[in-house]
């Protein structure tokens, strides 16, 4: 080789290379110049490593005259061996050139020209790589597949390079898409790939990929696989966001993460057989396999595969570094947050507690200094402790038989015995652990459970209580300590709740109810005296209101302190005063409670409801608000549907519900607070009221009251919506409070009235007691309809005069009905109350949860929020019952006091109507009319009840104004209608048979028969039900709705016209039993007869001249006047139409010449 030769050669390999290593190497040159000389001769081309390139390579005589299938292909350049055959060398006479291909360099990176998509291509950290990102060979992206020139892999070699003989091919494969799969939920691939990274990992089987990767014995395909079955199941920043809110109001509540079915899979499900649906409801019973589970449910497939074994023989057998041992612990509390089943399940895996008790949680050990730990077994971990508090937040059985039969109280004893500084542990390994210790011990002692450790630690935790103050003066405060006071508050709460004295009964409907009644082992005097010691702290917290930085850093700690002082006083109001005389105390009487509220009230309250800063935090409620931001819950796109997550990657916007400027934690608390010292002490109510007139709250509440769609149902949107409707329900609460209180009206009733009926229909699963408050205390107060005594009752009826007339008795005009309903709101509450309650079981748990009646609560773990308590059409649900029930009922009989529960449900609808429309924007103006057409349904005379006509008929008129009319849709799917067409067949075959001409009846038949509505509708009166023509003899004046409605546009179905051509004819259809559809009639075959449109169809066209010829040639000459001479529908004339006094000309040429063709017919057959 030439010297340039051998220096292109040298800058090619030099440009191969690591420019890092080349750049070491060069560095020692400098500082070895001896050694690096040598390294450099070494080095050069002429050095033993290169010796083979030097040489030019010698072709045997086979290989110098290839074979014609072995011919280069013109154009292409000639093949160079890396090395030099030997005729020596066993088989290797012949040079196979197609085979050897890959030792040539690499082809130039071609550049995609057109738009088409391309395999996406990530590199070894996971990032997505460029199609045209030009990258050197050195990083170890190139390999030989598929366009061997682009550097990366696709998805489809990952999966294959799993499946490699060698591990350590297995072990990038698997660590590559751990890392697509973060990357992947985190966002960045956002825009970028078309589909669903999770999806397309999901549909291609990765779940059990992963699941036969477990089952290697290699350990780095081990840890390979448990990291990336933790980047699949656990969502970045989901714990983070359930613990950084366990504080909250009752933010130790949580839905379980637990994918909801989609309605296609519910109409798959009304296919099945009954025995198919069984499997369904319970699958693994059933005996399908993990794939059919997996695809409906990430969760249950993997449990279906005998996961929770394996992790156990990981984490007890192999023992595993300190990063597999905290992915396996990761994952199994991932796999608790799934439900009761899965926590059961976790549970009662043989000796995987007792291992994790074991290893993680020993009560001694040696002492960890700050750095890596070498190892995590036989070291306290404060994730296992946090997989307790998860499983003991399934439920009280859990949490009892964790406590009872793993010694878990000997561990909780351990760790909060001591400081976090004094556990011999890293400072956040400590600290995290103390605080889960903390929080295990808040979640049993909220079912009561584990108050016998209150003794024992009672030193400990007033010295803890003691030290806060310190913790809290720290520049600036630190995150983990704020974590840890919080939930030693939180702890501190349920313990004083526990002191209650109310007895509770068992929930007989719990499957735990066995545990129910444990008595609680802490008096009132053992928790009497940690007040002094939170108060401070409180008062701490406040004077950094002002400062945004520092309040938003102290975290949920100014919240946590609110709640514990609420608690503390609902405990205390529930002692009876003999057992505080029994108790020593005879000083504590109702009159020093209420002293000491007053003094609270005066000290620390009212001055925080005069802060500047504190109107600041109301006015943020409509930015962090989901309510009011419904694009903040939209879902990320990584989320599969098989995988509930709460999608919080990369954490919240500070300026959000969950961040960390949010003000809906202190407010929650602040009213809850106020809720708790109104109940009690009733004189403070006008005090605490100026919290009601703050203008952000107030603003915050017409932004709820909008007509705007509510955030879809989300995992995210669930958890952040249920914390939103927590204040708006105490601020509700504390209103009614007031209202009921004070003389004076109630400070802007009709908003918070709107408020009330609108969180009614939003409310959760899991917040029945909030519902059945909401009905027994707002939404039928009287105090919240201001309209009764303002003008509203005249108002309603002047409104009538200027839509309607003068016409109909002044004593039944819907301002008399409205008064009537408002004197009878006790009796349309019980029926409410009755209709629209939930389940019993339901909601006494929801009761004891939220009245801190701890011995009667099943669990901390909500029911699933499929949808909302209660239907948005709630105010018609006792007519839809009343329905339901009439239609099942094999006697025909309606219930008892139908005519009571329509009655008051007809009113209730009309407060509505009049007072509050915006509480019925979400039902549709066809969807109230069907629910009208039911109460005809329900029973053969209960139309004819007075009362029931009255209101009818007031409705009826609300939905026929020229505002309402317009969105008057019947074509459209109505919720809860299967078919508004069956529904109206069946209304029609009623009304043939029970009607008897009532006027109000008709007007409800001929409603849907407007021109506009499906043809389906008029074609069953005119086709099946024609015998109904002579019961609609409702007259042209009491139409509630223009006549025109129903002759404009002109008909263009043929078997329609011809059944309104056969009704006239046959005197089926005749102006003195049936003026309106006779007009209508009369109107729509006047313009097929004369229609002269030459786009018409042959059949159109006869059709047409054989009406018309029929009609020439008819006997009634009043009938043949009527169809010729049509001109204008005018309600006011007595026949509904106005009539040419000649016919026009172009259609007496028509007429003419049909008249002459046939006469010319006639004549030639004579």
């Amino acid at each position: 080789m030439r010297h340039e030769e051998i220096l292109q050669e040298q800058q090619r390999l030099l440009a191969q290379l690591n420019p890092g290593l080349v750049a070491f190497l060069r560095s020692r040159s400098h500082t070895h110049e001896q050694a690096g000389e040598e390294a450099t001769d070494g080095q050069r081309p002429g050095g033993p490593s290169a010796e083979v390139i030097k040489e030019k390579p010698v072709m045997p005589p086979s290989a110098r005259e290839p074979r014609k299938k072995d011919e280069l292909e013109p154009g292409r350049p000639a093949l160079v061996l890396p090395v030099t055959p030997d005729k020596d060398w066993l088989h290797m006479d012949t040079v196979e050139l197609e085979k050897l291909h890959w030792t040539q360099d690499l082809p130039p990176l071609r550049q995609q020209q057109t738009q088409e998509r391309m395999q996406a291509r990530f590199g070894l950290q996971g990032e997505l790589l460029a199609p045209s990102a030009d990258l050197p060979t050195h990083l170890g992206l190139h390999h030989h597949g598929e366009e061997a020139e682009r550097a990366g892999y696709t998805l489809q070699e990952l999966f294959h390079l799993t499946r490699s003989q060698v591990s350590q091919q297995r072990v990038l494969a698997l660590q590559v898409l751990a890392q697509v799969i973060s990357r992947a939920q985190a966002g960045e691939f956002g825009g970028q790939l078309v589909g669903s990274i999770l999806r397309l990992l999901l549909d291609a089987g990765f779940l059990f990929l992963l699941r036969f990767s477990l089952d290697d014995r290699v350990d780095g395909v081990l840890a390979a696989a448990v990291r990336a079955l933790r980047a699949l199941l656990v969502a970045p920043g989901d714990e983070e966001l359930l613990d950084s809110t366990f504080s909250w109001y009752h933010g130790a509540s949580v839905f379980p993460l637990m994918p909801r079915q989609d309605d296609k899979d519910d109409e798959d499900e009304s296919k099945e057989p009954p025995a198919e649906k069984a499997k369904r409801k319970n699958p693994e019973e059933g005996g399908r396999p993990p794939p059919v589970l997996a695809r409906h449910d990430v969760i249950k497939g993997l449990l279906a595969t005998n996961l929770l074994p394996r992790l156990r023989y990981l984490l007890e057998m192999t023992c595993p570094g300190p990063a597999v041992v905290l992915d396996i612990l990761a994952v199994l509390i991932r796999l608790a947050r799934h439900s009761l089943e899965s926590a059961t399940r976790v549970l009662e895996c043989p000796r995987l507690i007792e291992t994790v008790v074991r290893e993680f949680l020993p009560t001694s050990w040696a002492p960890v200094g700050v750095g890596p730990l070498p190892s995590r077994h036989g070291v306290p971990c404060a994730a296992a402790m946090k997989l307790f508090r998860v499983l003991a937040s399934a439920g009280r059985n859990i949490a009892a038989r964790l406590l009872s039969s793993f010694d878990l109280r000997s561990r909780l004893c351990r760790f909060i015995a001591e400081a976090p500084q004094e556990l011999a542990l890293p400072p956040e390994e400590a600290e995290t652990l103390s605080t889960e210790a903390f929080r295990l011990w808040a979640v049993t002692a909220s079912y009561g459970q584990g108050s016998d450790l209150y003794r024992e630690l009672y030193p400990v935790l007033v010295q803890a209580l003691q030290a806060v103050p310190q913790e809290l003066g720290a520049q600036p405060p630190r995150p983990l300590a704020m974590q840890r006071i919080a939930s030693l508050l939180t702890l501190l709460t349920q313990l004083t709740l526990a002191a209650s004295s109310t007895a509770s009964e068992p929930i007989s409907d719990c499957a735990e109810a066995s545990l129910s009644g444990t008595p609680s082992l802490i008096t009132w005097t053992q928790v009497s005296g940690l007040r002094p010691l939170v108060e401070p702290c409180l008062r701490q917290t406040l004077k950094l209101l002002p400062r945004p930085e520092m309040w938003n850093a102290l975290g949920p700690v100014p919240a946590a302190c609110l709640l514990f002082l609420g608690a503390y006083y609902q405990a205390w109001s529930q002692q009876h005063p003999l057992e505080l005389q029994g108790a020593m105390l005879p000083s504590l009487c109702p009159g020093d409670w209420l002293q000491d509220m007053e003094h609270l009230s005066e000290e620390l309250l009212l001055p925080l409801l005069r802060q500047p800063t504190l109107g600041s935090l109301w006015d943020s409620l409509r930015h962090c608000s989901s309510l009011c931001n419904p694009l903040s819950c939209t879902p990320a796109p990584e989320v599969p549907p098989s995988l509930a997550s709460l999608g919080c990657a990369g954490g919240c916007p500070s300026l959000s519900l969950a961040g960390s400027a949010s003000p809906f934690p202190f407010l929650t608390a602040l009213l809850s607070l106020c809720n708790t010292l109104s109940q009690i002490h009733k004189g403070l109510c006008s005090q605490l009221a100026a919290i009601l007139a703050s203008p952000g709250l107030q603003n915050y509440f017409l932004q709820c009251v909008a007509p705007v769609a509510v955030p879809a149902l989300t995992a995210f949107s669930a958890w952040a919506l249920r914390h939103e409707y927590h204040l708006q329900y105490l601020a509700l609460s504390l209103a009614q409070k007031v209202a009921a209180l004070q003389p004076a009206p109630a400070t802007n009733p009709t908003l918070h009235h709107g408020v009330a009926l609108a969180l009614l229909s939003r409310l959760l699963p899991g917040s029945e007691h909030l519902a059945h408050e909401l009905l027994l205390s707002c939404v039928f107060r009287p105090e919240f309809l201001p309209e009764r005594a303002s003008g509203g009752l005249e108002a309603a009826d002047f409104s009538d005069r200027l839509c309607l007339g003068s016409r109909g008795d002044p004593g039944c005009g819907r301002g008399a009905l409205l008064a009537q309903a408002c004197q009878d709101l006790p009796s349309i509450r019980s029926c409410y109350l009755t209709h629209c309650s939930p389940a019993r079981a339901s909601l006494l748990a929801s009761q004891a949860l939220y009245r801190g009646e701890l011995q009667r609560l099943p669990a901390l773990l909500l029911p699933v929020p499929g949808e909302p308590l209660l239907p948005t059409d709630w105010p018609f649900l006792p007519l839809i019952h009343l329905y339901h029930q009439a239609s099942d009922s094999p006697s025909g009989c309606p219930p008892a006091d139908t005519v009571g529960t329509v009655t008051r449900a007809l009113q209730w609808v009309l407060v509505l109507e009049s007072w509050r429309p915006q509480a019925l924007w979400a039902v549709p103006p066809a969807a109230r009319l069907a629910r009208l057409m039911c109460v005809f349904l329900v029973d053969s005379d209960l139309f004819r009840e007075t009362p029931v006509q009255r209101l009818v008929a007031a409705l009826l008129a609300r939905l026929c104004q020229p505002q309402v009319l317009p969105n008057l849709n019947l074509d459209c799917p109505l919720p809860g209608l299967t078919s508004f067409p069956d529904l109206y067949a069946s209304f029609l075959e009623h009304f043939e048979a029970v009607s008897f001409g009532d006027d109000l009846f008709g007007t409800l038949v001929l409603l849907p028969l407007q021109r506009r509505f499906s043809v389906t509708l008029r074609l069953a009166l005119f086709g099946e039900h024609v015998g109904a023509l002579r019961a609609l003899g409702l007259p042209l004046s009491q139409l509630p709705v223009a006549l025109e409605c129903y002759t404009g546009p002109p008909e263009d179905n043929l078997a329609l016209l011809q059944l309104y051509f056969r009704a006239l004819v046959t005197g089926a259809l005749c102006p003195r039993w049936c003026p309106v559809l006779y007009a209508v009639a009369v109107a729509h075959v006047n313009s097929f007869i004369f229609s002269q449109d030459p786009k018409c169809s042959d059949e159109v066209k006869a059709t047409s001249r054989s009406m018309l010829q029929k009609t020439w040639l008819l006997g009634d000459e009043c009938l043949r006047k009527h169809i010729l001479h049509y001109k204008l529908p005018n309600s006011a004339l007595p026949e509904g139409f106005e009539l040419y006094p000649e016919l026009p000309l172009l259609r007496q040429q028509h007429l003419q010449r049909l008249i002459s063709g046939v006469l010319q017919t006639r004549g030639s057959e004579t």
